[in-house]
């Protein structure tokens, strides 16, 4: 039986799960073959989505952001080499080149899987004659990052910048006040901008709360140092902020420079456009960050970046390689986080459209906020909570939902996920049977609740 060599380029979620998810269905279906991992770093099978946390000190380590170091990955059967860099594909030759602590080297492969995720935007301004960040001037995306904020948040009270007001945005800002640090974050356009500006208020809202000096409209341009070099001050336009550190948290860009000379389907951004089993073209594949993905609502390719559909697309890519037959079915957007400072407690949750995302994929769309309670009102448990159900006129198609709310409101936008993913109306939605009880909800649930008034409007 021939051997077949399957060679992925990066080794955290999307490719370790091609990785192994291959060697598994390989051995059900039969099939020899071997599996090579090239990873930059020394780093595997970790979340990046935690580093904010153990940043904050509420993750207590390192090792626990890790699901699988190398040598675990090495026992269950991938030569995984860490320190290797790919630097370019020759795919009519069949060979991925790399560099690594023996220097230049190549590796044949019958299949390669891309799987190269999307560094955090580093602007020029912001990087010192080397490249990397300046001093005093960081990212949010590797576990060396997070280990490097530990570490130059020590001592005494500092004003933070952050310049980006998304999901790592927040999330470092809580960080730091946790540290007693002052928090400025500047953002380009609002707060969670992902969101109608209705709910995007409710969270500017709460980081005013919690003790955040937030400036809207103001896009991170420059900085100004020291005579020693050290960081003095964070420029947007005209707007100057004093600022002995500065989170970098523009955005992420796909990387995909190794394959930038091939006729491959892409977006403007670069950003890979695999098929539903991962494939590119014969021989080549592609999941994770590098890759956009189908939104299961307007059926166009949108742009996710997220853990979950980078496992999972990873999964199908290893499948279908292995000899099965697995698909990756497409996203919806939803995603989910919090802001907790001092009197201010905000989860953050979103699924599908939103009314101004709707309305520019050319539904006719409606939408309805809700205002309630988590639990019944007289319960000492309940916190407020608001929820915005978006639907099509006329056909009573559920589109999406945005919430904010207080402790244990967000984990409701995955009831709205699952009936956006089976395709229920919003009517089905109003009717679900959901679960009651005075401590966690109120006798019509409020998903249903508000489900049912967007329904009446419809």
């Amino acid at each position: 039986m021939t051997r077949s060599r399957m060679v992925v380029v990066g080794g955290d979620a999307a490719g370790m799960s091609a990785a192994h998810q291959a060697l598994r269905s390989a051995q059900q279906h039969g099939r020899e073959l071997e599996v090579t991992v090239l990873e930059a770093t020394e780093d595997t099978s970790y979340s990046a989505c935690g580093i904010p946390y153990w940043i904050s000190g509420e993750v207590d380590s390192r090792r626990s952001l890790i699901a699988r170091t190398p040598e675990v990955h090495r026992q269950l059967g991938v030569d995984l080499r860490t320190g290797a860099r790919a630097t370019h594909v020759d795919h009519d030759a069949g060979e991925v080149h790399w560099v690594g602590p023996d220097g230049e080297q190549r590796l044949g492969y019958d299949d390669l899987v891309i799987a190269t995720g999307a560094p955090s935007i580093v602007p020029d301004w912001a990087r010192d004659a080397s490249g990397a960040p300046g001093r005093g001037v960081q990212v949010v995306k590797t576990l060396d990052d997070g280990a490097w904020w530990i570490r130059a948040l020590a001592g005494a009270p500092k004003h933070v910048v952050v310049a980006g007001g998304s999901y790592i945005g927040l999330e470092m800002a809580e960080a730091m006040l946790a540290h007693g640090h002052r928090v400025t974050l500047m953002t380009r356009s609002r707060v969670m901008s992902n969101l109608d500006e209705p709910m995007s208020d409710r969270v500017a809202t709460a980081l005013d709360v919690g003790g955040v000096t937030v400036h809207t409209g103001a896009a991170a341009s420059g900085v100004e140092r020291a005579a020693d070099g050290s960081l003095a001050a964070v420029l947007a336009g005209d707007l100057r902020v004093e600022a002995d550190l500065l989170v970098l948290a523009i955005g992420v860009t796909p990387a995909t420079e190794i394959v930038q000379h091939l006729d491959l389907p892409r977006s403007r951004r670069g950003a890979l456009r695999p098929d539903p089993h991962g494939r590119l073209a014969d021989g080549l594949w592609a999941a994770g960050d590098c890759c956009d993905v189908r939104h299961r609502i307007t059926g166009d390719w949108a742009y996710l970046p997220l853990g979950t559909h980078a496992n999972k697309m990873g999964r199908a890519t290893g499948d279908t390689i292995g000899g099965g037959d697995l698909t990756f079915p497409g996203a919806l957007g939803t995603a989910i986080t919090r802001f907790a400072a001092g009197a201010a407690y905000a989860e953050i949750a979103r699924t599908g459209l939103g009314l101004v995302e709707a309305q520019e994929a050319g539904f006719k769309a409606v939408e309805v906020t809700t205002d309630g309670t988590t639990a019944s009102g007289y319960h000492p448990d309940a916190q407020p909570i608001a929820l915005s159900v978006v639907g099509e006129q006329g056909t009573g198609r559920l589109l999406g939902a945005q919430l904010v709310g207080g402790r244990g409101s967000a984990k409701r936008i995955d009831t709205v996920a699952m009936a956006l993913w089976s395709g229920s109306s919003v009517a089905d939605l109003a009717w679900a049977d959901l679960a009651y009880a005075p401590p966690f909800a109120t006798a019509w649930e409020f998903v249903s609740l508000a489900a049912r008034r967007l329904a009446e409007r419809l």
